[in-house]
């Protein structure tokens, strides 16, 4: 799942509950059209049931199947738009036994679609799993894009977006989380994490421990009526959650780029860095492409410089 599930917003575009007359009218006016076979990835909505696609309805109404996390949530989105197409139930229990069913219906000249309780799936469900397979086995595959709950907070955010990284879900626990976070820290790009509103706090101050005081914004409730985007540096966000609790609803934490006198610093590490594996006795490429995973330095640029340090040491000529 994307990382929304509950998807009765308090929008005109909310779900209707069971029972509910009210069913969005078909898109186009003549038959349904069956897709060719193959796998298509649907993205569904985080939040407001308006933000889904014409076609991805025509596609979750051509399927032979539906394969979702929740049909209890997929079924309140396909209500609303008047879809009656079965759904299969695949998840992270059950997926090792349906996936050669699914994939099996396609190699057989079946269409089915693939939706996560909300937003894009493949991010943080058991679709990759899927996917891939379908691959190993040369079926067909095709994504139909939309809703994104990691993208809608990065551009919400305000901080950088020409470079950035979606971490997932961070460990749980304080000290395994500062240990994943110390691998981000010189990476020069804006982090986005899923986080649990529980552990937002504590989140938060692991990241002001491991990554340095940074430009921090906090999403929740996402295309939702309530939505709302917390802006300031990391260690101000936490005393506030630890101050006000939790707050209600889905959480995305994005987290700005290192400052640019820390990109300064980093440059003079990679330097040392290539220094030491040279001299090590690592050829040119290989102290290259150690150095650039190390420090999350661009690997043309450590490249370059290791090509000089290589000839002459400090650039010069031998």
């Amino acid at each position: 799942m994307d990382d929304q599930p509950d998807l009765d917003a308090d929008l005109d575009g909310e779900f209707p509950e069971e029972g509910d007359d009210a069913v969005a009218q078909p898109t186009g006016s003549g038959a349904i059209r069956k897709p060719g076979a193959g796998l298509y990835i649907v993205a569904t909505p985080i939040g407001n049931a308006g933000d889904i696609t014409l076609r991805a309805l025509d596609i979750l109404r051509g399927v032979d199947a539906i394969a979702c996390e929740d049909t209890r949530v997929t079924g309140k989105l396909l209500r609303r738009y008047g879809i009656r197409t079965r759904m299969l139930p695949y998840h992270d229990h059950n997926a090792a036994k349906m996936r050669p069913v699914l994939l099996d219906r396609v190699a057989q000249g079946q269409a089915i679609a693939l939706v996560s309780d909300a937003g894009t799936p493949l991010v943080s469900d058991p679709g990759f799993k899927l996917v891939r397979e379908a691959k190993d086995r040369g079926l067909s595959l095709t994504h139909l894009p939309g809703a994104n709950a990691a993208i809608t907070a990065l551009v919400l955010s305000g901080l950088p977006s020409d470079r950035f990284l979606f971490g997932g879900f961070l460990p749980a626990k304080s000290a395994a989380r500062r240990t994943e976070l110390d691998l981000f820290r010189t990476l020069p790009a804006t982090l986005i994490f899923y986080e649990s509103a529980q552990r937002l706090a504590e989140m938060l101050g692991d990241v002001a421990a491991s990554l340095g005081n940074r430009e921090v914004a906090v999403a929740r409730e996402l295309t939702k009526l309530f939505e709302e985007v917390r802006r300031g540096t990391a260690s101000d966000l936490s005393a506030h959650y630890a101050d006000k609790g939790p707050p209600k609803g889905e959480v995305v934490v994005v987290v700005g780029p290192p400052a640019a006198d820390a990109a300064a610093t980093d440059a003079a590490d990679m330097e040392t860095l290539l220094k030491q594996a040279l001299q090590g006795g690592m050829s040119v490429r290989d102290a290259a492409a150690h150095v650039a995973t190390i420090t999350g330095q661009p690997k043309k640029q450590v490249y370059a410089r290791a090509l000089q340090l290589g000839t002459g040491g400090d650039g010069a000529d031998p």
